[in-house]
């Protein structure tokens, strides 16, 4: 028989090639936590400088004896979907201090932050209507948009102009959504939030923030990219992960009480899922208050952040027009990124490499991202592997 749809799989020889030349990078086992140090598969120990756990939760006892707890209360899972039988009291009362972290009437958890994007967008934006997103987008929002009846149109990265330009063609009476990365996952960059704002206002938009990365890290408590940018009231919609700062798996949205109604009575993405497990609802709970109550967390975090996009930037590499614990040192060459990824691991440090269609041609890039519990050691540590290993390559001088 000729099976021609999986034609594409026997002839994907891209990875192979890599894993050839010893470079492969993905899928690298840990056998520890996500602590700062973790032991690898093979017996080494890095530096971990390409975790999302941002606050440094995902190894802190308090956080690790809150998902015990409620292993032992409410079982291993939940066998069924928050629509059904599904919901047990703690996911109601994340909820309910999740819509009171970032300002909202109220929340409504999913069981991955993907699924968040995916169920919202899709649910929300029908024929006729229309998907706005900024071109830097995260994939989740791009597979959501797709999922969606409505027609997703799109701007150049953070261009406000661009994005007038796009609104002004389409129907003022339309029903549409922009959906933006609070922070961008590659480029550390922030959107501008106010500005998008304000085009809403003119062109009658519904405006939704995917905090993913702003979440325990932007605003006064860490509250995201809204309240960093004191507009939470103008901004209907804010989803983020649990997978970062709140050190477990997971995500939520938050609005007006209406809107997540009418999410949890339509959304095929919550009715046809399984519910978050006990553990990661546990845990993401006991994050979100030692968040609220030890905001020497974020600024430390800050100080760190600001502290190594000062060093990298000194040496002489190209870090873009990061802004936040995302810093992107921006190589170029595909096989020059992936050189530099091996020899950071074999000199000690974990970072992640980033290759199109992930970033444009010729913009490969290694992304470092820090934690708060980073010790200044560690900070040294990476800072003079980082030289060694870009002089080497010659991408600094």
């Amino acid at each position: 028989m000729n099976k021609t749809l999986l034609d594409k799989c026997k002839n994907f020889e891209e990875a192979d090639k890599v894993k050839s030349l010893g470079l492969y990078p993905y899928f690298r086992p840990i056998a520890t936590g996500q602590h700062t140090w973790v032991k690898l598969a093979n017996g080494k120990k890095v530096l971990m400088m390409g975790s999302n756990s941002y606050m440094g939760l995902t190894d802190d006892p308090r956080v690790i004896e809150a998902a015990i707890e409620a292993v032992k209360k409410y079982g291993t899972g939940c066998a069924g979907s928050r629509f059904l039988n599904g919901t047990i009291t703690i996911h109601r009362e994340l909820e309910e201090k999740l819509a009171d972290f970032v300002g909202k009437e109220s929340a409504l958890l999913y069981s991955t932050g993907f699924m968040v994007n995916q169920g919202v967008i899709s649910t929300l934006v029908c024929r006729g209507e229309y998907i706005i997103t900024d071109r830097l987008d995260h994939a989740s929002i791009i597979d959501g948009a797709r999922l969606a009846y409505g027609k997703m149109v799109r701007y150049r990265h953070n261009d406000m102009a661009h994005l007038e330009t796009v609104l002004k063609k389409l129907p003022l009476d339309a029903g549409k959504l922009i959906i933006v990365d609070g922070v961008f996952s590659m480029d550390g960059d922030i959107a501008k939030l106010p500005e998008i704002v304000e085009l809403a206002e003119k062109y009658n938009m519904v405006v939704m923030s995917d905090d993913a990365h702003a979440l325990g890290v932007l605003g006064p408590k860490g509250d995201g990219t809204a309240a960093h940018f004191a507009i939470t009231d103008k901004v209907d919609l804010i989803m983020a992960t649990f997978s970062k700062s709140l050190a477990s798996i997971g995500g939520f949205v938050a609005g007006n009480r209406d809107v997540i109604d009418y999410l949890q009575h339509n959304s095929r993405a919550l009715i046809f899922s399984a519910s978050p497990p006990p553990a990661a609802v546990g845990a993401a709970q006991k994050a979100l208050e030692i968040i609220e109550t030890e905001p020497w967390r974020r600024k430390r975090l800050w100080k760190i952040t600001h502290y190594m996009q000062s060093e990298i930037k000194s040496m002489g590499f190209n870090i873009g027009s990061t802004e936040t614990p995302i810093i992107p040192i921006i190589v170029g060459g595909f096989m020059t990124v992936l050189k530099m990824n091996k020899m950071l691991e074999d000199e000690g440090v974990f970072v992640n490499p980033v290759v199109p269609p992930a970033v444009q041609p010729n913009q490969s890039l290694i992304r470092l991202s820090f934690m708060a519990t980073h010790t200044d050691e560690d900070l040294t540590y990476a800072l003079d592997k980082i030289r060694k290993v870009g002089k080497t390559l010659n991408v600094i001088e």
